[in-house]
């Protein structure tokens, strides 16, 4: 059960706006890094309601690296061959589509799937497949919205779903709930 899981934050309604991103990676099933980072948005702009949401404001993102600094050297090293997992994952992988296009950056082949739709086929019969809601149900204490603590969240939630379906390996969860691996 190799995978990394990524969650953004960020700063408007803008895709290219990420402020915050967090990654765990899990090998053989446990998790065996993490990484997180500040980001500054091309357009140093936080909504007023973003900030409640994620409590980020302009002066906490003034001195975080830009997105094209953190690449490379950082999340693109850190996710490997790797497939990641992202709750919502059309959302974060939309963020990182649109910062890798921002700064016109390789658009490398990376898989993902998505942990909502997976929570979605190993538990129908919860009424919410929200992050926060499914945490809630399975007592999962976290900071909601902290990118790090969402995907290590998320990581949980795939182990969890592993375990319900009797699997070991990625492939053979994706296969097990009828999820197909998608291509950024």
């Amino acid at each position: 059960m190799n995978f990394v899981t990524i969650d953004f934050e960020t700063a408007n309604y803008s895709r290219d706006s990420a402020c915050s991103v967090g990654l765990v990676k899990y090998e053989d099933g446990k998790a065996v890094d993490t990484y997180y980072s500040l980001i500054h948005p091309p357009k140093l702009y936080v909504r007023p309601d973003f900030t409640e949401i994620h409590g980020l404001t302009e002066e906490d993102l003034k001195d975080a690296p830009r997105f094209s600094k953190i690449w490379n050297s950082g999340i693109r090293t850190f996710i490997g061959g790797f497939p990641l997992a992202a709750h919502n994952a059309s959302f974060d992988m939309g963020v990182l589509g649109a910062v890798l296009d921002w700064y016109d950056l390789d658009f490398p082949a990376i898989q993902y799937f998505c942990t909502c739709q997976l929570s979605r086929r190993t538990w129908p019969e919860l009424k919410s497949h929200a992050l926060t809601k499914l945490a809630e149900n399975f007592n999962i204490v976290y900071d909601a919205h902290n990118a790090l603590d969402d995907a290590a969240t998320c990581g949980l939630l795939v182990l969890m779903s592993a375990e319900k379906f009797g699997c070991n390996t990625v492939e053979g969860l994706l296969n097990a709930a009828d999820i197909q691996m998608d291509t950024l």
